[in-house]
């Protein structure tokens, strides 16, 4: 049976002092599990839709593979609970792989093992020097736009999403999905199978800004991440050391620019 990104589901709805039987569309979530040249890599609960876009965009964002030509197969396979995305990868890169698995495999009670982590966890940012200016009534304009365009969530009330605005064509591609990381794991396959250029434009996010979002970014090479919700201080520290313009609390009356504003046109 093929798994479906939203199940519909029995309730009982309550409204005021009357109760009724109902019926709700909810999001679904599974593990998927990226699987690299036969060894299982990392497992992520998601929303199983857009499958070869998360594949591809994962294995970007997370540096397992330094362009999508370095994947050489991918083959989507539904295992019980779950699905498994088997990816063959270049002979170059299959070394690299195993150090990285034999790193992770190591003993994690020390403190320099804790250190590891934490550099692992807070690894140096690749500079962006994305040139793109955008006004703010672009950004509150491109946010607006997003809403109808989020057909997941408009089912079930539950999922984030995650766009990309271009200057001058407006909204160019959304993803959607249970976790905000993945939404835009899967939005930076999709620009890459389509050969889009993330420098071109900006991130839209109908989350918070967290930090694994600005170094998802920052991988991607876009230098606008713009998001309906508010930063961390964490986000916005990584995000000024990789030169990452945050535009933040986007709403329809306005919106916050916390690192990099000039690429927000007029900003003092």
């Amino acid at each position: 049976m093929k798994l479906e990104p939203s199940i519909p589901h029995d309730s009982i709805a309550w409204r005021g002092k009357d109760a009724a039987r109902a019926a709700h569309t909810v999001a679904a979530e599974v593990p998927i599990v990226f699987v690299y040249d036969g060894g299982a890599e990392a497992v992520m609960l998601a929303t199983p839709a857009d499958l070869e876009d998360f594949a591809f965009g994962f294995s970007l964002n997370d540096g397992v593979v330094a362009s999508a030509e370095d994947i050489v197969d991918l083959g989507i396979v539904e295992v019980e609970q779950g699905v498994e995305l088997r990816m063959s990868l270049k002979h170059r890169h299959r070394d690299a792989l195993l150090t990285r698995r034999r790193r992770r495999a190591g003993p994690v009670g020390c403190g320099l093992c804790g250190v590891e982590s934490i550099a692992e966890a807070l690894p140096k940012l690749r500079p962006v020097s994305a040139r793109l200016a955008v006004t703010p009534g672009e950004l509150i304009a491109a946010m607006r736009a997003l809403q109808p365009l989020q057909d997941l969530n408009a089912k079930t009330h539950a999922v984030h999403a995650a766009a990309f605005y271009v200057p001058g064509e407006g909204i160019v591609a959304v993803r959607e999905d249970v976790g905000r990381h993945n939404a835009l794991d899967k939005l930076a396959g999709a620009l890459v199978r389509a050969e889009r250029d993330a420098s071109d434009g900006a991130i839209l996010m109908t989350s918070r800004v967290s930090v694994e979002l600005v170094q998802k970014a920052a991988m991607m090479g876009c230098g606008l991440l713009a998001a309906v919700s508010a930063p961390t201080a964490l986000a916005l520290s990584e995000a000024a050391a990789a030169g990452i313009t945050v535009a933040a609390i986007v709403r329809d009356d306005g919106l916050e620019v916390f690192t990099h504003a000039g690429r927000i046109a007029n900003a003092p």
